[in-house]
């Protein structure tokens, strides 16, 4: 199986925020994927900078992408600039949280 961006989206669409209860790919959390091989980085976000779920939700991108075929490494990098901002969100995320798209 080859391992491309759109199925590491995909698969990180399970990873859900539970103060939120929507996942980590609508909210706009992932600012980057890059693909060594089998190795996996992800630079993504937080709500805020003191998110008491930043553990959880860091080990389930770590579980779900583990979990695909040809991917033996993943590395989560949490980064603060930009500043994450409801506009990052997509329409999905918005109607999840009950915000009117765009």
């Amino acid at each position: 199986m080859q391992v491309d961006e759109p199925l590491i989206r995909e698969t990180l669409r399970q990873v859900i925020d539970p103060e939120i209860n929507c996942n980590i790919v609508d909210l706009g959390l992932i600012y980057d994927i890059v693909i060594h091989g089998s190795r996996v980085l992800v630079r993504m976000t937080l709500t805020t900078p003191g998110c008491p779920m930043h553990e959880l939700i860091a080990n389930g991108v770590q579980m779900a992408l583990l979990n695909l075929e040809g991917v033996d490494e993943v590395e989560v990098e949490l980064v603060w600039d930009p500043p994450w901002h409801p506009d990052m969100m997509t329409d999905v995320g918005r109607a999840r949280v009950g915000m009117v798209p765009r």
